[in-house]
């Protein structure tokens, strides 16, 4: 049976909820998925001031368990357009799994949220990807056998380059149903190519 990794980092919830609905995904396809997430980089006192939720379920990964899986689904916010500090720093650390290949072959796919629907997803999505391809990974996106991203008659996210989901500049919006299910089609999709290849 494969085994597939759902790897985030989510300062307010809305990305652990994506990570939650991705790990559906993967179990429904019959692969085995753990989820953890990335440090807290940000000093404690000042991300309890910034209403960081704090107090995830997920387990705190390390670098060197990354090549005990067939399959690494990473997923964070958008900053600026681009990845999270917090994702960075985790993935910067991983330079000898690239040195020795440990990841070559393997499944990778990458999700994400943004305030707005233009904040940077799908750049997003493709710096998560880059990463994912320097370690050697075959990517899964998200296609449109997922009609759920089609249409605009409501805000949605969704990109063939991921699940993702907008939270609205103060937060509130919480990922939609629509949403979840891209996240848990997706998931589906990634422990489907590694029971293929690996199961």
């Amino acid at each position: 049976m494969a085994k597939v990794l759902v790897l985030y980092y989510s300062s307010y919830g809305h990305i652990e909820l994506m990570a939650f609905a991705i790990a559906e995904g993967i179990r429904k396809s019959g692969a085995e998925v753990d989820i953890k997430r990335v440090p807290e980089t940000v000093p404690q006192s000042v991300a309890s001031d910034a209403g960081f939720k704090l107090h995830q379920t997920a387990p705190v990964a390390t670098v060197d368990e990354l090549a005990n899986y067939d399959g690494i689904v990473l997923g964070t916010g958008t900053r600026f357009g681009r990845i999270s500090s917090q994702m960075a720093a985790f993935l910067d650390q991983a330079g000898g799994l690239w040195a020795s290949g440990a990841l070559n072959g393997k499944v990778g796919a990458a999700f994400t949220a943004s305030a707005s629907q233009h904040g940077g997803q799908e750049t997003t999505l493709f710096s998560l990807i880059t990463n994912l391809l320097h370690f050697g990974m075959t990517i899964v996106g998200l296609p449109y056998s997922f009609q759920g991203q089609l249409g605009v008659d409501e805000v949605k996210g969704g990109s063939p380059y991921g699940a993702t989901t907008i939270a609205d500049g103060d937060g509130s919006r919480l990922p939609s149903e629509v949403e979840l299910e891209g996240a848990r089609h997706q998931g589906e999709l990634v422990g489907m190519t590694a029971q293929k290849l690996f199961g």
